[in-house]
């Protein structure tokens, strides 16, 4: 675990080294859980939103996007339940006066207990070799069968608290599992307490007439709020869905884990619009596509998992998460939920609209079902940084740090390397560029050793460098360097531009995902 921890701190200062992630305001000593994109994160967040867009709306001819407001009539926010029922539950420990979510602090407890199981599998797995049996072992084994009896009655009394809403219940099991604080170590708490999440200001010219109105928490009730103007419209027929990527704000309590949980933050999602008692089909249907889509990034598949709800919202009857292995555990990048037809219903009711759907085939009117997919962009960009860094040590000793990430996401397709500055080199990699720049994103650099170079774009990520050398100037080739495998080879200037569009094309990702 300290190992990994280690690794976090290194990716969290990589990112401000390279350009990807900056504290926000840091020359006023920064504001908290806020952050700002630098000129290669932009470009990765970009790639990445592009890559969702693409799957959702470009290969999917019943999905289509849209793009709404941050503000919303603040009545929408009653309806949804946000403002009654979108709260956290929070304690504090009295001696560090930190304070943490419930929730939380026994889901890490419980992760802890699976660590422990997990360390005594592989401990066997490695004395008894091939002739293990896990499944045997795992049904077995005192020790084991002793930590998994003691995780599930934590589970089972964790899943009942947060499904009766009882915050005494909570804090006895943080009690009764002796959790402790991580600063100050001592189990010292306080009561659990509910807190809002949600920020408020108001709108309007005079302090009299203004209006209160939130920042939206989420970017879902804008599509709902839409449904029936994007049906009629786009003569959609269901099922159809409606995708956005925008940002959102939550005031966050315990924001922590750099950009994994923030206040203000960005999401790609999509409402799927189903026919009453399909969408537990279509739930199983995008649970496989979303997980196809976070696998085809190459990471390996043991990185990934599902983790069913304990707690279902109160809009759902079915709902997962697709869980990434970061440096601090497996944690959730993305939701599935099935959230019936409460939000559709909801608006209905509260505004006096009505909001369903004619089915021209049933020859009928009804109010449709919705089945949710969710992604953080920012805890989607973090988890693709955790699974592309990587540390070498080469053979001559020394070590380098590169970002293994996929060619079509990588800020920087190509970078363009003149041997020297004089002899013409620079003028001829200077129109190279000239000619590439309207194809992909490419990057000029003359400033330090050739070495030096490779380091830094390893670095950022750069799948390929064009070196221009004095033999360019001769045959009208270049050396392409391999930032993986750190291969070179020549090629011919004319062939440069097909050979990295090829390798690059945001279709080599797409064709590996189901429609």
């Amino acid at each position: 675990m300290a190992q990994q921890e280690e690794v976090f701190k290194k990716i969290i200062s990589h990112c401000k080294e390279y350009g990807f992630v900056f504290p926000s305001s840091e020359i006023y000593d920064g504001l908290s859980a806020v952050y700002d994109y630098g000129q290669n994160g932009v470009e990765l967040k970009n790639n990445l939103k592009k890559y969702w867009w693409d799957s959702m709306v470009l290969l999917h001819e019943n999905v289509v996007g849209i793009d709404s407001a941050i503000f919303m009539h603040p009545t929408i926010w009653k309806a949804s339940g946000h403002v009654d029922a979108f709260n956290d539950p929070l304690i504090d420990n009295k001696d560090s006066k930190k304070r943490y979510r419930a929730d939380v602090l026994i889901e890490d407890h419980l992760a802890k207990l699976d660590d422990k199981i997990d360390k005594e599998v592989q401990k066997a797995s490695k004395r008894f070799g091939d002739s293990f049996d896990e499944k045997m072992y795992r049904e077995t084994n005192p020790r084991v069968l002793e930590n998994q009896q003691k995780r599930d009655e934590i589970h089972t009394r964790f899943a009942k608290a947060l499904n009766d809403n009882n915050l005494e219940e909570l804090r006895q099991v943080i009690i009764d599992c002796e959790i402790a604080c991580p600063v100050s170590g001592t189990r010292n708490w306080t009561e659990v307490r509910q807190f809002n999440l949600m920020f408020s200001t108001e709108m309007g010219a005079t302090s009299d007439g203004a209006m209160k109105v939130y920042l939206r928490p989420e970017s879902a009730q804008g599509i709902f709020v839409n449904f029936l103007n994007v049906q009629k419209t786009g003569r959609m027929k269901v099922p159809f869905g409606i995708a956005q990527i925008g940002k959102a704000f939550r005031n966050e309590i315990v924001a922590r884990q750099f950009i994994f949980r923030m206040r203000e933050f960005e999401q790609m999602e999509m409402q799927f619009f189903v026919v009453p008692g399909e969408e537990l089909e279509w739930f199983e249907h995008w649970k496989k596509l979303r997980m196809e889509w976070h696998q085809a990034l190459g990471f390996g598949a043991d990185k990934y998992r599902f983790h069913d709800h304990d707690k279902l919202a109160h809009y759902a009857n079915a709902a997962t998460d697709i869980e990434f292995e970061m440096p601090f555990g497996f944690k959730e990048v993305e939701g599935i939920h099935s959230r019936t037809d409460f939000d559709l219903s909801q608006h209905e009711k509260f505004s006096g609209k009505k909001m369903q759907y004619f089915d021209p085939e049933l020859n009928k009117s009804y109010t449709p079902y919705v089945v949710e997919t969710s992604i953080g962009v920012d805890r989607m960009f973090l988890s693709i940084l955790v699974g592309s860094y990587c540390e070498e040590t080469l053979e001559n000793g020394e070590t380098r740090v590169l970002l293994r990430l996929p060619a079509e996401l990588a800020p920087v397709k190509l970078a363009i390397l003149p041997l020297v500055r004089k002899d013409g080199l620079p003028e001829k990699a200077r129109k190279i560029m000239d000619d590439l720049k309207f194809s992909f994103t490419c990057q000029y650099d003359e400033k330090d050793s050739i070495g030096k170079r490779y380091r830094r774009h390893d670095a950022i990520g750069t799948p390929f460098c064009a070196t221009i050398d004095h033999q360019t100037l001769e045959d009208n080739t270049v050396t392409v360097r391999y930032r993986d495998s750190m291969e070179q080879e020549r090629v011919a200037i004319d062939s440069l531009q097909r050979l990295i569009a090829e390798k690059t094309d945001m279709k080599n990702l797409l064709k590996k995902l189901s429609i």
